[in-house]
């Protein structure tokens, strides 16, 4: 196989051993895989790989079709188009994902684009409805609701029948945010002028939250997934405690393989079938093909982006 390798802060595409399923997992031909924030860390030395997954071969997420199983799995499971996410190695021709780990992808999807929907939307699932528990009728505001688990967020907190206020830089892609449900599309300088929320999605950090938690209603939730914007903060703890606010965070990456097992499965029942009908769409940004992979992490370092970055692996 091929797999795009981190060597001393940049990335080659190099010929590895190409890996075996073991017990419980499958063996994907990847077709395509994501570029998200933590993939650039991992690549500045910040964000290690969890043990067990390759420490030098980035990528979280992925899509494909299975080309061989492990023990304990049934064979069925080989020809079928999948999507994943995973500690590490994503990025490469061919990878080992835990069959219980595995999301199907309806035929009329395209799988390159299906690798952007794991990492994006199970993410925004877990922090939105499991830590969350948006409902109907909450004001939830959404930052950097332009990249990928925003406007991920936007459309499962839309779909929840939430009043979805998504927050971004500049006024350049609210058109498309209200298109993903979005019923109100602002900027940074505009939160501190909002009546209460209810929920706060932190994907910025600090140089949104600092706003964000001046309008907090009275038992919001604040959910912390993203710090691109500074991880700290000063906080009125005096004012948590009046509103009886909750203020978490969370990742996905270092959870253990029961524990993914149970937020992708908890994700796919609620998500798939809007996917597979199209009522749920992964917003692309660019397509890169796997031989220019570093092409696609400095794009994705830039602002300016709406939606996912993807590499196109062959």
């Amino acid at each position: 196989m091929h797999a795009a390798v981190l060597i001393e802060g940049r990335l080659e595409v190099q010929e590895r051993p190409t890996p075996e399923p073991g017990t419980g997992d499958v063996l994907v031909a990847v077709a395509g895989a994501g570029v998200n924030a933590a993939d650039l860390m991992q690549r500045r030395g910040q964000y290690p790989a969890p043990p067990g997954w390759p420490a030098d071969v980035p990528g979280l997420e992925l899509a494909g079709v299975v080309v061989a199983v492990g023990s304990g799995v049934d064979v069925e499971l080989i020809g079928r188009r999948v999507c994943a996410i995973v500690g590490g190695g994503a990025q490469a021709t061919h990878c080992v994902v835990p069959s219980e780990h595995l999301i199907p992808v309806a035929d009329s999807i395209d799988l390159t684009v299906a690798g952007g929907f794991p990492e994006a939307f199970i993410t925004a699932h877990d922090a939105l409805v499991t830590q969350a528990s948006v409902s109907a009728g909450d004001r939830v505001l959404i930052s950097g609701a332009s990249g990928g688990v925003g406007s991920a967020a936007v459309q499962i907190a839309a779909r929840r029948g939430a009043h979805v206020i998504a927050v971004t830089r500049t006024i350049e892609f609210h058109d498309q945010l209200r298109s993903l449900g979005a019923s109100e599309a602002i900027t940074i300088d505009q939160v501190a002028t909002l009546d209460p929320v209810d929920v706060v999605l932190e994907l910025v950090g600090a140089a949104h939250l600092q706003h964000a938690l001046r309008v907090l209603a009275v038992r919001a939730r604040v959910v912390v997934i993203g710090v691109g914007g500074g991880g700290r903060v000063e906080l009125d703890l005096l004012s948590v405690m009046n509103r009886r606010a909750t203020i978490t965070g969370s990742t996905l990456r270092a959870r253990s393989r029961d524990e993914k097992a149970l937020v992708i499965g908890r994700a796919s029942a609620d998500l798939l079938d809007d996917w597979s009908n199209g009522r749920l769409e992964v917003p692309v940004a660019r397509v890169v093909d796997f031989t220019d992979i570093a092409t696609a992490y400095d794009y994705f370092a830039e602002p300016g982006k709406f939606g996912k970055v993807l590499v196109r692996i062959p």
